[in-house]
């Protein structure tokens, strides 16, 4: 067999293995071990497109043009992959016994703050209780520097619409104030008021009105990220 067909071949199996691993999309949730890593997964697809793409490039040493391929753009998929799991690991750890829910999703990655530790009733005032969290938050989000940070407020759907869209907006503003303020560079930063959007639990309870009143933190790579966090 042609070394460029057994390069392609291996490529197809990992990419397999990656694609059954884990149905769930929020494959890391709570997972202490176990399963098929993100980066093992990029790492294979990736691997597979480019096997494909050197062969293609190289007609003259197509096993050799697959290999480099595959190597190439396997490496990149998987850095990126592994940068996002080591972030996730972290956040993990330093969240627990916080309240704040720690959510992956292919690379990305969420916070969940739930309102009742964050802000009083009716108010964009952080607690002082939080701001170790937050504290926290910014110095990881200082380490992992190649994520944009979108801070996301809502609330329950009691009252206008008009006031929980303007308390969201500040509620979000002040979190991402607060991160600025701790170093976390603005530009990396932004904030949207969502009010009653997007509810996670039912409104119809005081439990799922308490669920729904939050803020969401969402890390997604900035564009031309490496996968290598700020020493």
């Amino acid at each position: 067999m042609a070394l460029s067909t057994r390069i392609i071949l291996a490529s197809l199996a990992v990419a397999t293995l990656a694609g059954c691993a884990s149905p769930n999309p929020y494959e890391n949730q709570g997972q202490a071990g176990g399963g098929m890593s993100n980066t093992a997964k990029y790492g294979g697809l990736g691997a597979l497109a480019g096997a494909v793409a050197g062969a293609a490039i190289d007609h003259n040493h197509r096993g050799k043009g697959a290999l480099i391929g595959a190597a190439a753009v396997g490496a990149a998929a998987a850095g990126y992959g592994y940068y996002a799991d080591r972030q996730e690991a972290e956040l993990r750890q330093q969240m627990q016994n916080t309240g704040v829910q720690v959510q992956r999703q292919g690379d990305d990655i969420k916070l969940i703050m739930p309102g009742n530790i964050t802000f009083a009733t009716d108010s964009a005032n952080i607690a002082s209780s939080f701001y170790k969290p937050l504290n926290d938050l910014a110095n990881s989000f200082k380490q992992f520097d190649q994520n944009s940070i979108e801070i996301v407020g809502y609330t329950d759907s009691t009252g206008s619409l008009a006031h929980n869209m303007e308390l969201s907006q500040r509620r979000a503003q002040s979190v991402a104030n607060y991160l600025i303020a701790q170093g976390v560079p603005a530009a990396r930063l932004s904030t949207r008021g969502a009010g009653p959007e997007n509810p996670i639990a039912s409104n119809a309870t005081a439990d799922g009105r308490a669920q729904n009143r939050r803020v969401e933190v969402n890390l997604r790579a900035l564009p031309g990220a490496t996968g290598t966090p700020a020493q």
